[in-house]
């Protein structure tokens, strides 16, 4: 009984034991299907992961061969999936870049360490190439042993091609700035930034510099207000017009005009302004020249004007003059006040050539000349006197000729000559130099100067020198340096109205101790120069009848009496209408009329177009206290026969009105 007692107890056991085990393999087996299921969704999530992400995941063998890759790999290469599987990377991609892709293969196979952000180009299925940015790593086996690549892909075609894009917009811009006529920067903390090339240029500054240099320091003392004024309310948003002008002085201290046109903006956070800066020192120059020819332009009609009436006075005072001293005997007391009289009308009828001459309506008789011979006749005269000076000449023999009065020449050489004398009171150099130029419209210097053929003249002294303000105003009519009762102040303005009224241009250059310069360009001509023949000089006489039109009754009356003298039978008329009344009932016996251009109502102008319309015959004198210039050029171009400048004396208007009637029509 024992012995089935144990044999029992044991069964009773083993049972238990076989249940616990039972148990312990069915709790096995459940958690190994839970490990399965587990590791099912895992695989699934990871697929899921792997085939939905927007990157491209592949996998590769040693070799470079695909062993596994998702969807949006296959759409970065182009190729199908049965195409793509085990394709190396040889097949999609150029020799340079297969190198490229296997230099890192190699090192991430050696080092075990991964490799991001590398970027390579493919070429895909249809030939498109694509940039890609690729991360990747090492696969192993479970023993350790590296079995293939796995790398996640990125396309960054479009990126790229907008960089590139970038890249090329920026250069642009950056070749645009830097090769820019204008200065460009950007003003922040009172310093100059970025500096295009034309800025560094200009202001004499590397951009190291005038990232150091307050930009202050650039702008004229008498600018710089105003500037710094403007830049702060830009700064603070105030509306302000663009575009303004200032003086800046670069490093060597010059003085340089510029436009500015400015505009704010934010950099690196903070404001600043961006500016263009446009060289307008040439503009200005030609701008004040422009200005100061007008004003001078001016000057000059209201200096005409009084010149011309001035003559009349001076016609009407010389006339009467001469008058008194016929018959006179000479031993008469009066006769010697008489002649001091002339004497002096032909002083004042000088200075009213010098007015006239300044605008530019002097007598004129021009022919073609060498002005070497003109220059050197004056300077043989001036040298004669002012021995302290030493001439040098410089002439051109070849000088081509010039259509000028010789007469008005010679007072502009011989005013520059004693212009250059007084300023140098202890003796001095005086060069003369002549030469032929051409001038192209690159050259020209003066607004109004025109490009062709031109004599120039240089005269230059080793004087005193003038500063700016004395430079500016050397040719105004009445200006002088010199003190009370000493000159006039007429010989520089003459010279410039005579070089203007021959279409020429002086310019002048001069600083302080070191001399000056005035450069004369008058028209080249090419008519040869003629050989001059001297005239005669005697007092004619005629018994002719003339006509004398004029509306200043003191005129008429000395004129009158003059021609009388002469043996002429004079008629008068004060006005055009007069004088066309009485020309219609004595045409028969009339020979010549004495007309004045300037005349209240019908003007000379008129008057000799409709005389000339009752007879295409008839022979006129312009007379005028202004030049043959301008208007009395018209009229002679209009068929007048001669002119003559008031105030005239005895000689000149007797040999004038034979000229005229002796000349066959």
């Amino acid at each position: 009984m024992k012995d089935q007692s144990k044999t029992k107890q044991a069964l009773i056991r083993e049972l238990a034991s076989l249940r616990q085990r039972n148990a312990e393999l069915e709790q096995s087996e459940a958690e190994h299907k839970q490990v399965e299921e587990a590791l099912r969704e895992s695989e699934e999530k990871y697929r899921a992961i792997v085939e939905n992400m927007q990157e491209g995941y592949h996998e590769v063998d040693i070799k470079g061969n695909f062993i596994f890759f998702n969807e949006s790999m296959r759409k970065i290469i182009g190729y199908e999936r049965e195409e793509l599987l085990g394709m190396n990377n040889r097949q999609y991609a150029d020799e340079e870049n297969t190198r490229k892709v296997y230099q890192v293969y190699n090192r991430v196979y050696r080092t075990g360490e991964s490799v991001k952000n590398f970027e390579w180009q493919i070429i895909r299925k249809d030939g498109d190439r694509r940039d890609i940015d690729v991360s990747i790593s090492l696969i192993r086996n479970t023993e350790g042993h590296s079995t293939g690549f796995r790398g996640i892909v990125r396309d960054i075609t479009d990126r790229k091609r907008a960089e590139e894009k970038l890249c090329e917009s920026e250069e642009q811009y950056r070749l645009l700035v830097e090769n820019a006529n204008d200065a460009i920067f950007i003003a922040q903390d009172g310093v100059i930034k970025f500096p295009n090339r034309k800025t560094v240029e200009t202001l004499g500054y590397t951009a190291e510099e005038l990232a150091r240099i307050p930009f202050t320091q650039h702008i004229h003392p008498e600018d710089r207000d105003i500037v710094v004024a403007r830049h702060r309310k830009r700064l603070q948003g105030e509306s302000l017009p663009p575009a303004y002008s200032f003086r800046v002085l670069n490093r060597s201290g010059k003085e340089l005009w510029f436009e500015i046109n400015a505009v704010q903006i934010n950099w690196e956070g903070r404001p600043a302004t961006l500016n263009f800066m446009r060289d307008v020192t040439e503009q200005k120059r030609l701008e004040a020249q422009l200005i100061q020819a007008q004003k001078m332009e001016a000057v000059g009609t209201l200096a005409g004007g009084l010149a011309h009436d001035f003559n009349n006075l001076l016609a009407g005072i010389l006339g009467n003059a001469s008058l008194a001293k016929t018959g006179m005997d000479p031993s008469d007391q009066n006769y010697g006040r008489l002649q001091n009289i002339e004497t002096i009308v032909e002083s004042a009828a000088g200075l009213t050539r010098q007015l006239l001459a300044f605008s530019r309506g002097g007598r004129m008789e021009v022919r073609a000349s060498n002005i070497n011979e003109v220059i050197e006749k004056t300077a043989t005269i001036f040298s004669r006197t002012k021995k302290e000076v030493a001439i040098h000449r410089s002439m051109d023999k070849d000088l081509w000729s010039s259509e000028v009065d010789r007469g008005q020449m010679e007072q502009v050489f011989m005013n520059l000559f004693v212009n250059a004398w007084q300023a140098m009171p202890g003796g001095g150099e005086l060069y003369l130099e002549t030469v032929n130029t051409v001038l192209t419209e690159t050259d020209l210097k003066h607004p109004y100067m025109k490009p062709g053929r031109y004599v120039k003249v240089s005269v230059t002294d080793t004087g005193t020198g003038m500063d700016a303000k004395t430079k500016a105003r050397i040719f105004e009519p009445f200006f002088t340096t010199k003190e009370m009762g000493r000159g006039t102040g007429l010989g520089l303005a003459m010279v410039y109205g005579i070089i203007k009224g021959h279409n020429g241009y002086i310019n002048v250059y001069s600083e302080p101790g070191r001399g000056t310069t005035f450069s004369i360009y008058l028209p080249a001509s090419e008519k040869e120069v003629p050989q001059e023949v001297p005239l005669p000089r005697d007092v004619l006489r005629g018994t002719e009848a003339i006509l004398i039109v004029d509306d200043e009754q003191m005129n008429l009356d000395v004129s009158k009496e003059v021609l009388e003298l002469l043996g002429y039978t004079v008629y008068t008329a004060s006005s055009g209408t007069e004088a066309l009344a009485l020309y219609t009932g004595k045409k028969g016996e009339i020979n010549l009329i004495l007309l004045d251009m300037i005349m209240p109502g019908m003007g000379g102008g008129e008057t000799h177009d409709r005389l000339k319309a009752i007879n295409p015959d008839i022979k006129v004198i312009l007379c005028s206290g202004y030049s043959i210039d301008g208007d009395a050029r018209k009229i002679m171009d209009r068929g007048c026969n001669g002119f003559i400048q008031k105030p005239f004396n005895l000689t000149d208007l007797s040999q004038k009105i034979r000229e005229v009637l002796d000349k066959k029509n």
